[in-house]
């Protein structure tokens, strides 16, 4: 049987390109050498106590009845931001916002939001609605990373959110694993756990 060609290896893509393609995820993770498999994990969560968080969650609480969450902007400035930004605030962590990146022909693109903390670096793809195919998305932009980042880390971690819901994805750099999360965090109401998972990895457990 003659395997279906998915990917034109002539052809340039940007990581945007591949959230549109219509293939299987592992189909498409597969090209690049690495396998996806989905499982529940048990992330990392910091002791650490975050004293602001009762505030956040206040504010998200009393604002979101009046905010129309149709398009990826709303989600990423009214959902997304804040959360980004109470991170800052416990790790200190370096955030870029649309980060380009450069490999090759085929993996190149911007990155939502690149996050970096000493020995350690997240990934987070913002998305409007469709959280499958932001996984495959976030995956090819973690196979960049692992082709670029210095970062001298085993793991690498990435998060895809469509400001309400978060899920979380990890590339094994030695065996070329990425795994997709099965559990979902949702914004309010997991966002204690959300956030002591996000403070956990930025600080290296």
């Amino acid at each position: 049987m003659v395997k279906i060609q998915i990917i034109d290896p002539n052809q340039s893509y940007t990581f945007a390109d591949y959230f549109k393609l219509n293939y299987e995820p592992d189909e498409i993770i597969e090209y690049f050498g690495y396998n996806l498999q989905s499982q529940s994990l048990t992330l990392p969560t910091t002791q650490q106590n975050l004293e602001r968080l009762t505030d956040l969650k206040n504010r998200i609480e009393e604002s979101l009845p009046y905010i129309s969450l149709t398009s990826e902007t709303a989600r990423r400035e009214f959902l997304i931001a804040p959360v980004i930004m109470e991170l800052i605030h416990y790790t200190h962590a370096k955030v870029r916002v649309e980060y380009g990146l450069n490999i090759n022909h085929q993996l190149k693109g911007v990155v939502d939001y690149y996050i970096k903390a000493d020995n350690q670096l997240l990934v987070i793809e913002a998305k409007n609605a469709d959280l499958e195919r932001g996984i495959v998305q976030l995956a090819v932009e973690l196979i960049a990373f692992d082709n670029w980042s210095p970062i001298d880390h085993p793991i690498l971690y990435g998060a895809v959110s469509i400001g309400n819901i978060w899920q979380f994805v990890i590339l094994h750099r030695e065996s070329k694993e990425i795994t997709q999360d099965l559990n979902l965090y949702r914004v309010p109401n997991d966002l204690e756990t959300l956030m002591k998972i996000l403070v956990a990895l930025m600080k290296n457990f």
